[in-house]
């Protein structure tokens, strides 16, 4: 039996004001050929499969079509609500949707009824789904030992045991669990909503001992914090931190014994990033930066002085370039010269916007614009003086 562990789909998501509804529909293209292809049993969305509680109508349309594409394919669905979901609104129409293969946990009252997955040469697979638990809202419906991650957790977590332990009993029914938490050992990203204040409320991978596998969500990178509890990580990069990571899922393969194997899969999409660093004129002739022509692009000058027009003259070559910063050569030694010393420093008006130019820009203004500041400070002098 193969199982595919996503999560983190953020449909409708943009990146630095870029709209990522098309790439977000090629990954799940990609997807629907691969479970085709492959002959995926059931996949997982280990919650967030939205990236606002309220998305918008063409983004409901798109996991529509997707959930219709995949169980055309043969496929179940199991999927959970993340902290970016409205559970309520994500779960409505669940027990008619479970008629037709998809299959909606978003409500404490079902964490403890799995879906049953059975494969042709007999293997049973119970897959329950948890969906995210804010420690406020549930604490009491789970009868937790207090309000955090952890005591809500594990009080959810032993629902769970206590219905697979009856359903076993002689029989040989293998585990998944889903869970949307940020677990000990995970990196984060940049581009995830926290889930605690200062890191603080992590809950320990321990917690999922026991089951044949959990299949985790909300942490953006593919990783793995035991051989049997992993993050599959977002399906595309919604960060500049994220450029180097691998996008994609986890494969499983369960038999008759259990667990087989867990492998990464991926395809590639169109949405491709970008983190470059150098002079201007750098950046715009050096040929090894070929590859990046057609990705969103984050760029570092360390021009010493500040391009003008810098933004523009690169989107000739980057057309999406959407992050700019500047880190000028020398940087240490200019901090060294505040903005504040520079007026305290300054001698008349012109001195003043002079200083302001330099620091904001990293250089001073040049013969035009020094002669336009003239100007414009006389054309005041005059104002104020009634002439």
């Amino acid at each position: 039996m193969k199982i595919l562990h996503t999560s983190d789909w953020h449909l409708g998501r943009s990146f630095h004001g870029l709209g990522l509804l098309a790439a977000q529909r090629e990954w799940l293209d990609g997807l629907v050929d691969f479970v085709t292809s492959e002959k995926v049993e059931a996949v997982l969305i280990a919650g967030d499969v939205y990236d606002r509680a309220l998305p918008a109508v063409d983004v409901v349309a798109l996991l529509d079509r997707a959930l219709v594409e995949l169980t055309q394919a043969g496929a179940q669905v199991v999927l959970t609500s993340g902290n970016h979901d409205s559970a309520v609104r994500l779960g409505f129409g669940s027990r008619l949707l479970a008629r037709g293969g998809v299959h909606l946990r978003t409500r404490i009252a079902d964490i403890d009824v799995p879906v049953l997955l059975a494969g042709e040469d007999g293997t049973e697979v119970a897959v329950y789904g948890l969906p995210y638990l804010e420690p406020r809202l549930v604490a009491a419906e789970l009868g937790a030992e207090g309000s955090g991650h952890v005591p809500v957790t594990r009080a959810a977590l032993d629902r769970v045991r206590s219905d697979l332990e009856k359903r076993r009993g002689s029989a040989d029914l293998h585990s998944i669990v889903m869970a949307h938490t940020f677990a000990s050992g995970g990196v984060p990203a940049e581009s995830e909503r926290a889930l605690a204040v200062g890191g603080l409320d992590v809950v320990p991978a321990e917690l999922f001992d026991g089951f044949d596998y959990a299949a985790l969500g909300h942490l953006h990178g593919r990783q793995r914090l035991t051989d049997t509890v992993r993050y599959s990580g977002s399906p595309l990069a919604y960060s500049f931190g994220e450029a180097k990571q691998s996008k994609g899922a986890w494969l499983l393969e369960f038999s008759t014994s259990g667990l087989e194997s867990v492998t990464e899969v991926g395809w590639p999409t169109a949405h491709r990033l970008a983190v470059l660093r150098g002079t201007l004129e750098e950046l715009l002739a050096d040929p090894a930066h070929a590859s990046a022509e057609g990705a969103c692009c984050h760029i570092t000058l360390t021009d010493a002085e500040r391009p003008q027009r810098a933004m523009e003259r690169l989107r000739v070559r980057f057309p999406l370039a959407l992050s700019l910063q500047f880190e000028p050569e020398g940087g240490r030694e200019r901090a060294a010269s505040t903005y504040s010393g520079r007026l305290a420093a300054a001698r008349d008006d012109l001195e003043v916007c002079c200083g302001f130019f330099d620091h904001v820009r990293g250089r001073g203004p040049d013969e035009r614009e020094r002669s336009a500041l003239t100007d414009a400070l006389e054309s005041v002098r005059l104002a104020e003086a009634g002439k």
